[in-house]
């Protein structure tokens, strides 16, 4: 006779420790204090991506300023930080509110199945691998991050089981691989490469980057002028500091990215004169930084310092364009005729995407099909009743889109209470349903984000149901928006 499973009751189910996760523990705990929680974490501990990858130099893509948690300033005076780093101040975040103790690990949620009769959430978990679990929530709030945490994104690449050196992923990195002295070739353009390459020179013989497009790469400073200059202003006051520090972060990225998308080609000449500022002699931004794209089409990748650029003046690591032909035993053979001779080959080739870290949804224990839906104000499903999906920016920190679909929900959850509401759920007009169009949820036009077009939600054209634009506009939304046109609220009886 098998074992009656083990059944928990929450207000409210967290899926994710990783910044979402916590960031969303906090202001349920702050706004909405009546609701029990917990957090289920399918790993063995806080950080999400920051646990996950292992690969040396691992480190933030936007300042942590930003990144941080707007209820706990990052007051490191580095703007950039490894993973270590990160990892260890989400701990003490947590711990800090007492979130830790709400987090329970190693339990994968299965499937989720939402219930119109009884207004309740069931979650099918698998604990420690083996034992199941089941817990009832009123809400399910999706914190798993986009992308697909036990399986990469594996790029075609001809010949590559041929290869006799060693293979290896950042996603799966082996800590114990010795790279000492050996010439590595880095398949791949985007910020994971520009990483690696720095930080695998110094013991490296030689590192490539072999790409087949190039990619806008930036230098940033640890700590800038301006940095410098609030500091020594407000010496007098920590939180002012602070204060002034992340409105910096805040600003700053905000104009860029709008003077990007509002005038592309000054930007691109702007991007491509700082590029040029920066590159040896020995190696031509045409074609190796020239890309086909503007600014923040795709991610625009920076380095610390300049410490990529640093890399590629100091003789030890360069850059290679052009579309491999084939792998062979000992090389790697371009159309071009050209041939690398590596020890080590490195697949830096994106990100699976998955939605919702792979659980089965389904309502009234009908399969809930994701892509067939769109999302409201980039927060809410479609016919999902009483739940959310946390989702950041791609051209400005993750966490300042999780904050602002955590304080969102926390509203919404304090107007139900208020207006004797318990399910809340999407819906799209007839008329609305005729006339709307597709739009892309995320903007860029990389490869692995084209290859997910069938995974994710559609954002519409209209109304509630647009895409995310900036930070500004969603916190705003989040704070006094429109929480009713477009959802059905229903109340108790």
């Amino acid at each position: 006779m098998a074992a009656e499973k083990s059944l928990s009751e929450y207000d409210v189910v967290l899926v994710g420790a990783g910044i979402s996760g916590i960031n969303f523990a906090y202001r349920l705990q702050e706004r909405n204090p009546e609701l029990s929680y917990c957090i289920l974490e399918g790993r063995h501990e806080i950080g999400g991506t920051w646990s996950l990858f292992k690969y040396p130099g691992i480190r933030s893509d936007s300042d942590l300023y930003t990144f941080g948690f707007p209820w706990r300033p990052w007051e490191e005076q580095s703007s950039i930080a490894e993973g270590a780093r990160i990892i260890n101040y989400m701990k003490e975040s947590a711990a800090m509110y007492g979130i830790d103790k709400k987090i329970q690990y190693h339990h994968h949620v299965n499937n989720a199945n939402y219930s119109t009769s009884s207004k309740r959430w069931t979650l099918d978990v698998t604990a420690n691998g083996s034992e199941q679990k089941t817990f009832r929530s009123r809400f399910l709030f999706m914190c798993t991050g986009y992308y697909n945490y036990d399986e990469p994104l594996m790029a075609v690449i001809p010949g590559i089981e041929d290869f006799q050196g060693t293979v290896a992923h950042p996603q799966t990195w082996d800590e114990t691989m010795d790279y000492t002295d050996k010439n590595v070739v880095i398949v791949g353009s985007g910020a994971t490469a520009i990483t690696l390459l720095p930080n695998l020179a110094p013991k490296a013989s030689h590192v490539t980057i072999l790409q087949r497009s190039p990619s806008y790469v930036m230098s940033q400073p640890k700590e800038d002028k301006l940095e410098i200059l609030i500091r020594r202003l407000t010496w007098w006051s920590k939180p002012l500091e602070h204060r002034l520090i992340r409105w910096k972060w805040l600003l700053v990225p905000f104009l860029l990215t709008r003077f990007a998308y509002t005038f592309p080609n000054a930007a691109r000449k702007m991007f491509s004169k700082a590029i040029q500022a920066q590159l040896p002699p020995t190696i031509p931004r045409d074609p190796h930084f020239n890309p086909s794209y503007n600014p923040f089409e795709q991610r625009v990748c920076f380095c610390p310092d300049g410490d990529f650029y640093e890399c590629l003046r100091s003789g030890k690591g360069s850059v290679q364009t052009g579309v491999i032909e084939k792998v062979t035993p000992n090389g790697i053979k371009l159309t071009s005729g050209d041939e690398l001779h590596p020890d080590i080959i490195i697949t830096a080739t994106g990100l699976k995407i998955r939605f919702a870290g792979g659980m089965k949804l389904t309502v009234d224990d009908k399969p809930y099909n994701v892509p067939e839906k769109f999302i409201w104000k980039g927060v809410m499903l479609e016919d999902l009743p009483n739940a959310a999906f946390v989702f950041g920016y791609v051209d400005a920190s993750w966490t300042l889109g999780a904050d602002a679909t955590a304080q969102l929900m926390c509203r919404m959850l304090k107007q139900m209470r208020k207006e004797g509401v318990v399910e809340v759920v999407p819906r799209r007009t007839e008329a609305e349903k005729q006339s709307m169009t597709e739009e892309p949820l995320l903007r860029l036009t990389s490869t692995y984000v084209r290859k997910a077009k069938d995974l994710l939600p559609k954002a519409g054209s209209t109304g509630q149901w647009k895409a995310r634009s900036y930070y500004y506009k969603d916190i705003w939304m989040a704070w006094f928006g429109d929480i009713h046109t477009g959802v059905e609220w229903v109340r108790g009886t």
